[in-house]
């Protein structure tokens, strides 16, 4: 089984932060880099974010679209005068010299259990355990004072949460004529262990469906019944099975089935608090601080996601997935996307870094798991052993490697890419697998800071470059206006 951890083998690295100029990083490309003129895969052809894995993900559904920054962008260029924009193309052609881009910061892990004390404000130190080291994850306990924690909370019931959302379903018909792809060469992808049979535990550990339910081998074998996929009824498809089954009656099966909450990949509430100029202070300290954390420069930093905040109430949970997506020539990074001058079918959140607050103490359950952390190997498929699916965070969070309990003001943070011996991103790590646990009783309130990056430091430095041009020429007019949010920036809330 996955879970089988093994004591893992310290890194024999400084105990201080990876320095700029840390030995086998290269210097900065800047845009006329020809090997930044193709973006390369992140993923080898294995794991979680496997070129299978993503062209079967496109298949079966369109990847999560919602991406929150993508909107920021947008309304930076609705509220220019179009006629004056010159579009990407040309702005790229300007004058001055292309940007460039030092090396990622890294915090480096030692060993299991580590600590280090930072001083991350003025008046007191705080002190980052390691946790793990596959993935790097630490955790920061009084991160966020409890008075931060309980306006946070406040702020976001003000502006009010929305059902998070996963894998919607209006634009799956979108992504199946996108994504040519024969049904043969889908059974191919799926047989993982290429023996001509598809087992249901190769079918699960592929998919995440359209309606955003997660599956369970109960839930595939009444679809094959309903779809007359499987006439044996064995659970297995052979390729004459499959290649007779229309793909378009699974997806309507699938939208005639509406999944009770307990059923979906998430079960949660959601919304985002700008942080950006403008936005309430502590919302601005808390940015800050982050910033001192990550060792980021802060055009990274100030132009990565809003704070997202979300509740969990009683039955709340999120099965256990990657907060990035691998890119591909079909996909295309949402924060980046709007400056790049290219046209792709599909976007994904490139997230170098995860940094998460718990903002309240939960009563009964509402861990975040972690289960393959620290394994000695990771394979997808003996995620799924006799019937225990180690994605399954409703089900079997006991089973996973590693739990962090929320406790009030904590934070925990981790990479959720390897570094690419270069200084910059490299492949996704597929031991950044985590989940919500299921909330057993009372509510949970978490927040997530995500740290944007595109694996192609060109168009990083690019987007960076655009969003100060922007900045110096809109002046205080090029931010968006976010009413609601800066309405908060004098709040003072009793709490």
């Amino acid at each position: 089984m996955a879970a089988a951890a093994a004591a893992p083998r310290p890194e024999a690295v400084s105990s201080q932060w990876a320095p700029p100029g840390h030995e086998g990083a290269r210097t900065a490309a800047g845009l006329g880099d020809c090997e930044d003129a193709r973006v390369r895969p992140l993923c080898k052809p294995r794991g979680i974010c496997s070129r299978a894995y993503f062209l079967v993900l496109m298949v079966f559904v369109h990847l999560y679209l919602g991406n929150v920054l993508a909107l920021l962008l947008f309304v930076h260029y609705s509220n220019g005068d179009e006629s004056s924009d010159p579009g990407p193309q040309h702005r790229a052609q300007g004058p001055g010299p292309a940007p460039t881009l030092g090396p990622l910061a890294r915090l480096e892990g030692i060993k299991v259990g580590h600590e280090r004390k930072v001083q991350l404000v003025a008046d007191r130190d705080h002190f980052i355990r390691t946790l793990s080291l596959k993935p790097l994850l630490f955790e920061i306990p009084g991160f966020l004072s409890d008075e931060e924690c309980r306006l946070i909370i406040h702020l976001a019931q003000m502006k009010g949460l929305q059902r998070s959302q996963i894998l919607p379903t209006e634009e799956y018909e979108e992504a199946m004529g996108a994504m040519q792809v024969s049904q043969l060469d889908l059974f191919r992808l799926l047989d993982q262990n290429h023996d001509g049979r598809l087992q249901l535990r190769e079918v699960l550990a592929q998919t995440r469906l359209g309606n955003g339910r997660w599956m369970t081998p109960e839930n595939i074998q009444e679809m094959y019944s309903a779809i007359k996929a499987d006439p044996d009824g064995d659970g297995v498809l052979s390729l004459q099975e499959f290649s007779d089954m229309d793909l378009r009656d699974f997806h309507k099966y699938m939208k005639g089935h509406k999944a009770a909450s307990s059923e979906l990949v998430r079960n949660s509430h959601h919304t985002w608090l700008y942080q950006g100029e403008g936005a309430h202070h502590v919302m601005r300290a808390i940015r800050q601080r982050v910033l001192r954390l990550t060792r980021l420069s802060p055009e990274i930093v100030e132009l990565s996601e809003p704070l997202q905040v979300v509740r969990y109430g009683e039955g709340g949970h999120y099965h256990a997935h990657v907060d990035s997506g691998p890119v591909y020539p079909e996909t295309i990074c949402s924060h980046t996307k709007l400056i790049a001058n290219e046209s792709v079918p599909f976007e994904t959140s490139c997230r170098y870094m995860t940094v998460l607050f718990y903002l309240n103490n939960v009563t009964g359950g509402g861990e975040t798991v972690f289960p393959v952390a620290d394994n000695r190997t990771y394979d997808e498929m003996s995620l799924i052993q006799d019937d225990v699916d180690l994605r399954d965070t409703r089900r079997h969070c006991d089973k996973g490697n590693l739990r962090v309990k929320p406790r009030q003001g904590t934070a925990v943070f981790w990479y959720n890419y390897l570094p690419d011996g270069q200084g910059w991103v490299g492949d996704v790590d597929d031991y950044s697998l985590h989940g919500g646990c299921l909330v057993t009783s009372g509510t949970k309130w978490i927040a997530n800071n995500w740290i944007n990056v595109d694996p192609s430091r060109a168009r990083q430095a690019l987007f960076q470059q655009e969003m100060a041009r922007l900045a110096r020429e809109g002046g205080t007019d090029s931010q968006p206006e976010w009413a609601l949010d800066r309405a908060y920036r004098d709040a003072r809330v009793e709490l």
